[in-house]
């Protein structure tokens, strides 16, 4: 069974979040420069989704499009704050173009400064037939300074081997533990299961939200709550205030209401604005459904009927 969570108190949201229907070019003009901790958005992929079919671009195209709101992006963003820009690739006439790629030198350009490219390993997608089947997309941390604010503490996980020390030749640390007792750093690789060992990979394991994952509602891409409640744990303070320009059901402003900051998301699209008013309301009443951080992503278990190899398969 999916691990879920819900809201265990009901909280004031009122007068703090703000959920915007408009085009994120115009409405980032609205904005106050330099007024956010950490702006951190999945934008549409241009890969052919409901919200894109209306308008679906070459490369060059979408990458004109975007390169202007990553400009208005970054004037909001204060000295000390931070962008996470998650991308997946455009496949355009079976060739693969990894966005990561094209939104690195945008960002680049504008002086901001990447502190780590984190790979988002999920298990389930399209099946491709002429390559291998996307299971991955990244996320570009940047900072738009070295004078940043990065915190560990609420992120870290526990030791992997606690009980390992010091060499009897290292001065005054000599057999001492080697460790933090507080846990580890988790590197670039995380699983999101705090029982189990975090390698120095770039590879986040968590699912994506489809078919009975907990935070599935209409819209077709969502990302999963934990990635983002990740990244405003660590990178901004109690009160910082988040934009997400495609804030899509509005998982920003929900990871950033859960976690007492202040999230501001912007959508062209009235359906989903008030998906993700009903989900903010349902926040503040206690009763939304996620997944919890640090749960495990569930495998099949031996005998259950999906993990069972079918009949028709046996005779080939």
């Amino acid at each position: 069974m999916t691990a879920i969570a819900r809201t265990e108190q009901h909280l004031d949201l009122s007068g703090h979040h703000r959920l915007i229907q408009g085009d994120a070019f115009a409405e980032l003009d609205d904005l106050a420069e330099g007024s956010f901790s950490l702006v951190i958005t999945s934008p549409p992929y241009n890969i052919g989704k409901e919200y894109e079919r209306d308008q679906r671009l070459s490369l060059d195209e979408y990458l004109r499009w975007l390169e202007p709101i990553v400009e208005k992006v970054c004037e909001k963003v204060k000295a000390d704050g931070h962008i996470c820009w998650q991308v997946g690739n455009y496949v355009a006439g079976g060739q693969v173009y990894p966005l990561d790629y094209y939104f690195y030198e945008m960002l680049k350009k504008q002086g901001f400064k990447l502190r780590n490219r984190i790979i988002w390993h999920f298990n389930f997608g399209l099946h491709a037939l002429r390559r291998f089947s996307g299971r991955y997309e990244t996320l570009l941390w940047f900072s738009k300074s070295d004078d940043y604010y990065f915190n560990l503490e609420p992120v870290l996980i526990p030791q992997l081997y606690p009980g390992k020390r010091h060499s009897s030749k290292k001065g005054d640390k000599a057999g001492s533990p080697s460790g933090n007792p507080k846990g580890k750093n988790p590197s670039d690789f995380w699983t999101f299961d705090a029982n189990e060992a975090f390698f120095d990979m770039p590879i986040w394991d968590l699912p994506n939200v489809k078919a009975n994952h907990p935070e599935k509602t209409i819209h077709p891409c969502s990302f999963p709550s934990e990635l983002v409640e990740r990244c405003v744990l660590a990178l901004t303070k109690p009160g910082d205030v988040v934009l997400d320009p495609f804030v899509g059901a509005g998982t920003t402003v929900i990871a950033a209401a859960k976690n007492n900051r202040i999230g501001v998301g912007i959508d062209k699209s009235g359906q989903y604005i008030e998906v993700a008013r009903q989900r903010l309301s349902d926040l503040e009443l206690g009763e939304l459904v996620t997944r919890p951080m640090g749960a495990p992503v569930r495998r099949p278990r031996s005998g259950e009927r999906v993990s069972t190899i079918p009949e028709e398969w046996l005779s080939k």
